[in-house]
Parts: structure tokens; sequence; C-alpha cells
């Protein structure tokens, strides 16, 4: 339907000063809205909107309307007028703006007065003497700039040629362009020292003082991404954690595009030119230029006006120079014979010129030696890697050095492990993994079984020597390591992986490969939450791995680090991203192992985890259903996977509001563990806080209360006062007390909680903050709204600085905080939080996501109640609420129009009222119309979107 114009005229009208508008019982995020099930790491609090009702078949908006009224005030400065004289007056719009008698003052931001045909509005002063002092503070110190850097730019190689052809070049191609990319074309392929040439103009950027140097190893989109994100953090722009990280990269991207600073990116080795084109930086802005270098030559490469820079190899005065520094800053110069033949030999390729130069400083072998060498094993790549076989032109070359230096390298301490450990590493992320996965028992036994020299009675490889053929294979210049990088100390080129992947026999490769993801599982920290940055790393590690293994970690069944690593994308809030993951896992799984395999079903099973976390519950439920019926079939009725699927199907039934089926599931696991592993078993005490979750949403208060207190009693007899999952049963009776209206009891319970998780797991876990959240919501249904509010403000903060300001549960805690703001009635506090929780949620979880849906709802309800409240004296701030709460859930009024609906219909209501007081009868009953068809169209609401418990 069409809108009519908007009529209103905005006559300015007298301002009168209320309240703000009144707190609501109903608000935005609250215990009554849902609860964890026992044993559940999800908050207490779950997310959520300020109820409302539901929308008409309209999804217009409302175009802010002209503003006749005075401008605002400038918060900056202030204004003082002093009077005197025995009858002088000043009669200001209000008690605060007025001064009366001999000596009196008034002081504030502006001095309002206008004339409204003959009347004078505002503030007027009449005295003998009158003087007007304008007070302007200090201007603030714009804050120092601190360079920003990010990424692990890697060092120039020793006896770096500059080559100064080749940046003459670059510099002509950057005058004409913003970007330069840097491709080869020569038949030598990879290792022509691109990514040195783009490192010389990066170490370039960084000495003369670059404001943000950004260097990305491009080689999959995921880590442009959380490259991209990280440097957002660093630079400060709004909103950005490296949690959510496609929102947060896309943020650095605008921050690029409107900056005034200088700043560099570098996308080393791009790869996939499709699947990046959204993330290329923006063009020609300001001081910004972007360097890429790639092996691709098609047209996408030279697309969006970038310049292509073709990159060989050196030409034979630039290779010999690389080889005579090299040597002779090594005190090895004697070795340079006929230096002329090996570079010809070599292909005039940079690195496989180094594999050679570290070779022969090592071995003292000199060029002629090395020559020959080098012609014998070449011959006999012919049988190991046949013309045929080198599609990408990347080199024999390279091959050829790298079982050379290898050779080598095998032979000194210690001896035989320098082939399995670049094998090993050659299946990990080129740019670089943590070297304390040299450490584990996992690459240690791999070792031990791989060595290439057998002793007769081999004693097993330990951690200090794996440490050292990190080191060794360091000096033959087949790797870099730098153990001052925490967690990316190990990084290797990536041709030099892909040779030694490919001379790596078919019968290693399987124990290659499960090595490598035992090792990544063993290192993955236990509390993500204090190590976000090597999470990282190990995710991007992981999916290199999968995408080189071949299937060899499918077998027998499904690897542990790949469902550690999709679990971990739902600990960082990254759902959207863990959908992609667990679809591909689940995928995989179908295809190599059929649907009927346990990891298959575990899979599929996550799947649906990600789908209910991203807000996605019907898909969620589907695929749910088909889980149960899968594991009845696979492993039986009272299989605990069979169980479990169960659980999880009645969580997201609860959530969809489907309460009795949820609870008919629930009364049946419970039947069932009881039966197969006892009243006390710890399954059988979460199945029991499961039931209580969903008797609690339908309303069943006394009975969930009853059955709490027993999970509480059992968990306190069988694990003790200050384990974990009593901590959380004895939280949730907290939450059950306060919907009973028992508030003294649920705060003494709270405040023993909350004082049980700081002394166990510190200030900053998780789980501590959610008891102090909870603490919160107690205070606040007691009255003591002052106490609430200090406490979800710290809540806010802690998980501002710990989680990022765009996670999931950083929106809860910020929704949280409005309704203490609404009960306070700050009322504007209440529209500015959730301003910023629905457009985060918007952002992060996706516009049909029930907490986008909610929290939308929600501020378009709390802006009416304060465009009602500000009618009587200012229109223009009334009529600007309706528009922005008509813009808040117009657009989306197809989503989900049971919520729309009435926040929609009120906003209208508030419009009409606007348009009644500008005197425009006629327009405030099109709008009136409006929002009667809005009420009576909407469909009812569902009975909730509560979030309950989930086992997976």
């Amino acid at each position: 339907m069409t809108p009519p114009p908007w009529p209103w005229h905005g006559r300015p009208r007298k301002r009168h000063h209320q309240a703000d508008a009144p707190a609501t019982d109903n608000p935005t995020e609250d215990a009554d809205n849902a609860r964890p099930a026992d044993g559940d790491s999800t908050p207490a609090l779950p997310p959520g909107g300020i109820p409302t009702a539901a929308p008409p078949a309209d999804d217009s908006t409302v175009p802010a309307p002209a503003d006749d009224s005075a401008p605002a005030p400038d918060a900056s400065s202030s204004v003082r007028v002093d009077v005197s004289g025995e009858r002088s007056v000043g009669a200001g719009r209000d008690v605060s703006h007025s001064a009366v008698g001999a000596g009196s003052r008034v002081e504030h931001t502006e001095v309002d007065n206008r004339i409204v045909g003959s009347t004078v509005e505002g503030d007027v002063y009449q005295a003998e003497n009158l003087t007007v002092t304008h007070h302007h503070p200090a201007p603030t110190a714009e804050p120092v700039w601190r360079p920003v850097r990010v990424g692990a730019l890697p060092p120039l190689a020793s006896a770096f040629q500059p080559r100064p052809g080749l940046r003459e070049e670059i510099d002509r191609a950057r005058e004409r362009n913003a970007t330069v990319v840097l491709t080869q074309v020569l038949s030598g392929g990879g290792g022509v020292g691109k990514s040195q040439l783009a490192a010389a103009y990066a170490h370039q950027a960084r000495a003369e003082g670059m404001d943000v140097l950004v260097w990305v190893n491009a080689a999959e989109t995921a880590q442009i991404v959380t490259a991209y994100a990280t440097a957002a953090q660093r630079v400060g722009v709004p909103g950005a954690d490296g949690q959510d990280a496609e929102s947060d990269a896309g943020a650095f991207l605008d921050w690029l595009a409107a900056t005034g600073r200088s700043w560099l990116v570098v996308l080393d080795d791009l790869t996939d030119l499709e699947g990046t084109q959204r993330w290329w930086p923006p063009a020609g802005t300001g001081g910004g230029r972007v360097l890429a270098t790639t092996r691709r030559r098609d047209a996408l490469v030279s697309g969006g006006g970038r310049a292509v820079v073709d990159i060989g190899t050196y030409n034979p005065a630039e290779a010999l120079g690389y080889l005579h520094e090299r040597l002779t800053a090594a005190d090895a110069g004697h070795l340079l014979d006929d230096a002329a033949d090996l570079v010809e030999a070599l292909g005039l390729l940079p690195l496989a010129l180094s594999h050679a130069a570290a070779y022969m400083i090592n071995e003292g072998v000199d060029c002629t030696a090395y020559l020959d060498l080098f012609t014998h094993r070449a011959s006999r790549m012919e049988s190991l890697l046949p013309p045929g076989a080198d599609t990408d032109n990347y080199g024999r070359e390279v091959t050829t050095s790298l079982l050379l230096a290898l050779d080598a390298a095998g032979r000194r301490e210690p001896v035989g492990l320098a082939t399995p450990a670049i094998r090993l590493a050659a299946h990990l992320d080129p740019a670089g993994h943590p070297d304390t996965l040299w450490t584990t028992r996992a690459v240690t036994q791999y070792l031990t079984d791989h060595r290439t020299t057998r002793a007769s009675d081999p004693a097993p490889v330990t951690a200090g020597q794996a440490r050292s053929v990190l080191r060794l294979l360091h000096h033959y210049a087949l790797i870099t390591h730098t153990p001052h990088d925490t967690h990316r100390a190990v990084r290797l080129h990536a041709l030099t992986a892909r040779a030694a992947r490919e001379t790596t026999p078919t019968t290693d490769t399987p124990a290659t490969v499960r090595a490598a993801a035992d090792a990544l599982q063993t290192v993955w920290p236990e509390h993500e939450h204090t190590a976000r940055d090597l999470t990282t790393v190990l995710r991007a590690n992981t999916d290199t791995l999968n995408d080189l293994a071949d299937g060899h970690l499918w077998q027998p069944g499904g690897h542990p680090v790949l469902f550690v690593a999709g679990h971990s994308l739902l600990r960082a809030g990254l759902f959207h991203t863990a959908v992609t993951h667990w679809q591909h896992l689940t995928a995989v799984a179908e295809r190599l192992l059929g649907g009927d395999h346990p990891s298959t079903l575990a899979a599929r099973g996550n799947l649906a985890t990600s789908y209910w976390r991203a807000g996605r519950t019907a898909e969620a439920i589907r695929i749910e259903e088909r889980v149960v019926a899968d594991c009845e079939h696979v492993l039986g009725r009272d299989h605990p996977e069979t169980l479990t699927a169960r659980t999880n199907l009645a969580a997201s039934y609860r959530r969809e509001g489907r309460t009795d089926e949820a609870i008919r599931i629930e009364e049946r696991v419970l039947a069932d563990r009881e039966r197969l592993a006892g009243e006390d078993h710890s399954d059988t005490l979460m199945a029991r806080g499961n039931l209580a979750a969903s008797y609690g949403q339908a309303g069943r208060t006394d009975e969930a209360i009853r059955i709490e207190e027993r999970v509480l009693a059992d968990r306190e007899r069988g694990l003790g006062e200050d384990h974990p999952d009593t901590l959380t049963a004895r939280g949730n009776l907290a939450v059950s007390y306060t919907r009973a209206g028992r508030t003294d009891e649920a705060i003494r319970i709270a405040e023993r909680v909350l004082a049980d998780r700081e002394r166990l797991a510190g200030a900053d876990h998780s789980d501590t903050l959610m008891a102090r959240g909870n603490l919160a919501v107690s205070y606040a249904r007691a009255g003591r709204t002052d106490e609430a509010i200090r406490i979800e403000e710290r809540v806010l903060a802690d998980r501002e600085r710990l989680a990022g300001a765009d996670h999931p549960d950083t929106l809860t805690a910020r929704a949280n905080l409005a309704v203490a703001y609404a009960r306070a009635g700050r009322t504007d506090g209440t529209v500015d939080l959730l301003r910023s929780v629905a457009e985060g949620r918007g952002r992060v979880l996706g516009p049909g996501h029930p907490d986008t849906v909610m929290s939308r709802a929600g501020l378009a309800t709390v802006l009416t109640w304060r465009g009602r409240a500000l009618l009587p004296g200012d229109t223009a701030g009334a009529w600007r609420d309706a528009a922005e709460a008509v813009r808040a859930v117009g657009p989306h009024l197809s989503d989900d129009p049971a919520m729309y609906g009435p926040a929609l219909a009120d906003a209208y209501g508030l419009a009409a009222a606007v348009l009644d007081a500008d005197g425009q009868p006629e327009a405030a009953a099109d709008f009136r119309s409006r929002a009667h068809q809005a009420t009576a169209t909407a469909p009812p609401p569902s009975p909730g979107h509560a979030t309950g418990g989930r086992n997976r």
C-alpha cells in the first residue's frame, strides 16, 4: 500500500519539559523471556527485544519531516546571563532559564528566544544592566595517532635484489592506478620474487611512517577477511572487534574509503579472484595504495582499473648479483667459480637460487659441484615429476633444488628428520603456524616413525630435536622460523610447500595428515576467549589441512579437529561462517562415509545447531527431525546420541514457541535417561533441567522450581557445592525464583553464585559475566534499579573488552542495559542502546534472526513511548520519533508481521496524534486507518521466541 504524503507542517510550539516515558514491565531482555537449561552455557538473559505486536501489509517508511524548530544547542559552549537592578527580571522558557532580582544569574547552553506571530517565545530578559558572557572550553587535544601494523611482514631475503627496472615500471603504474597487481607470465612460474618486491615496498612504507600497513596472506578469502577485521579493530573502526569477521572487514573497507590517513594494503599470493572481488580495497582514495601478488593472469586480474605488472625471473645480471652478494656475505665468495652456468641451469629463478645458495654455504660446495649435483638430480626427476605433471609451470628447478637441500639437511643433526618435517609443514597454512605444534607427542611420534635414516635402535624423537629440525630447515632456506612470532612462527613459501607435497610418497600422506591434525587438536586452547588470535590461526591451519587432506581426515571417521574448529566458530559468535563450515563437513561426510555413519549424523546435528544459533530455527528443526529419525534407525532408540538428538529438537521446538511438543519430548528423554543411566547420572540431571526450562516457559513455574530445587540438591550431593554444574543449577533456580516473585531469595542465591564464580573462574570468565547479569535482573525486579544499572554497565564494558563490540553476548548485554535504563525512566539512553543493538544484530545475526526482529520491534516501541511523552510540548521531536520508529520496522515488515505489525501501528498512531495537534485532522484520520489496519490484519504473535539449552 502506497503511503500518502506526509502532511505535517511542523509549526513550532513552546517547549514543555516532561519526564521520560515510564519504564515498562515488558523489557527488552529479561529472565522471563528464557533461561538456560541445566548445564547449558548460553546466557541466562537471552537475546530479544521489547515485545510488540504486528504490522499491516505495508513496508513504507516515514520520511523525516522538515524541522522548523530552533537548532540544537552547541554542547561545546555555554552562555551566562547576569541581570542587575532592583526590578530586573529574566523570564526564560522554564524555571531553569529564569533570573529574578538584582545580582541573580542563569547559565545554560543556549539562549532560546524567537517570535511566532506576535508572541515572544523562549528566553526574555529585562534589566538595568544585562551582561551576556559566552564560555568556550579549551579545545580538546587530538589523540596522538600511532601507526597500525597488521600481518607478518616477511623480512627481505639475504642479498635481496632491488630490480630497479621492475620497480620503475611498478612506480609508473602506481602513478596511473591506485592498485598495482604483480603477476608472473614466464615459464618460471611461482618463486620469481613477487612477494619479495611487495615486501620491499612494505618495508619502505613502514620506514617512511605509513599510518596503516596491512600485509595479508591472501591465498584464501577467509584470511583476507580475518586480516581486515583485525585491522578494523586496531584502527578503532566503531563496532569492529574481529569476531564477526565479515562485518568488521566491510567496516574497515568503508574506513579506508573515507580516511585521510596514508595506508598500504598488500594482498600476497592472491588466488581466489572470484571470491575476493568484494574485498578489494577502495581505489584512488587519498593516500591509500593496494599492492597484490598473484600467479593468475586472466581478465579478472586487470579488472576494476587495476594495473598489471608482469614479473619474470631475474635477468642474468640480477641472478649473478644475488649469488655473489649471498655467498660473499657468508664469507663463501671462493665458491663462485662458474656462477653463470649455474644461474642459467636454475632458470634465473629467485626461489631456486635461494635454495642453491643455502646449500652451497652449508655444504661448502662450489658452483661447478652444485651444478653437477643439480643436473644429476634433475635427470632423476623425469620419473618423479614428468613434464605433464608441471601444469602450473611452477618450476622443476624449485623441486630439484628442494630435494638437494633436503638431502643435505637430512644428513645433519638431527639426522633424518628434515624430509618428514617439511612434508608435515607443507600441509599447513603457508602463512604460518605456532611452533608449539612441534613439541606435541603427535609430531614427535610422526618424526620418529618417518625418520629417513634408520638406526639399529633409534630413540624416540624429543621435542628439542623437533625444534632443532625447524632451525635446520630455516638455515637451508626451506622454511622461515621466527620464534618471537608466537602464533605464526613457522612459515614456508607456498611453492616450496607444493613441491614438498608432490614429492611425498602417497603411502606417507595419510600419516602426515593425521599427525598434523592430532597436533592442532592438542594445542587448541581450552579457554578460547583468552587466546583469540591463536584460535584464529589454528582455524586457518585446520581449513588448509582439510583442503589438502584428500579425504584422509575421514578414515575411519571424521577427525575431531574438524569438529573442534566448527565448535570454535560458534563460540566466537561467527554463526554464518559456522553454517558454511558444517554444510561442507556434512556434504563431505555423506559423500565419503554415507548418510548413516555416526560422523555424518554428528556433522548433520552440528549443522542444525549452527542454523539454530544463526536464528534459522525452521531449517534447524527440519534437520533435527531427520537426525532423530536417523539416530533411531542406525543407533537405536535408547542410544545416548539418539537421546541427545531428541533434546536438541526439543530446544528448537521451545524456541519456536512449540512448548507443548518440547515438553512431551523432554519428559520422554528424562524417563529414558532415568531408566538407562540412573536418577543421579549427569545426563539425567541435565535432562531434568531442560524439562524445568520448558515448564518455566509454559508458565508452570511452581513445577519448574520443584524440579530445579531437586537438581540443585542432587548436584551438591554428587559433585560438591563448587562444581560448575552445581553453580549453573543454583543460578537457574535463582532465575525461576525471580520469575515467581520470590525476589529476596533469588537475590541471595544470585549473590552467592556470583561470588563463587569470581572465586573459582575469575572475574572475566563468561560464566561470571552471566552470573553478574542475572544478579542485575534480580536487583531490578526488587526495585534496586541504580545497582542493577551499575552492574549492567560493568557487564557491557567487560563483554566489549573481552569479546568485542559485535559479539552476540555483547549485544545481549547492551540490550539488558537498555532494559535497566528503561526501568529508570532514562528513555533517551534506552533508545541509543536499542538502536545500537538493532543495527548490530542485523549486521551480525542477519535481518531475519529472532533477536534482530525483537530488537527492531523494541526500538520502535520505545521511540513511540518517547514521542508520546514529547508530544505536548515538542511536536517536532515527536514527529521525528514516529518517523524513526516506522523506519525501524517498515522495511522489514515481511520478515515477521506478527512482531513488527503492532510496533508499526503504534508509530502510525503517534504520527496521527502529531497531525491532530498540528490541526490536520484528515491526514491524522488516514494514519489512524493505517494503524487500525495493522492491528486488524496482523496474525497473532507466536507463544514465544525463548532460547532453550542445547546439549551439543
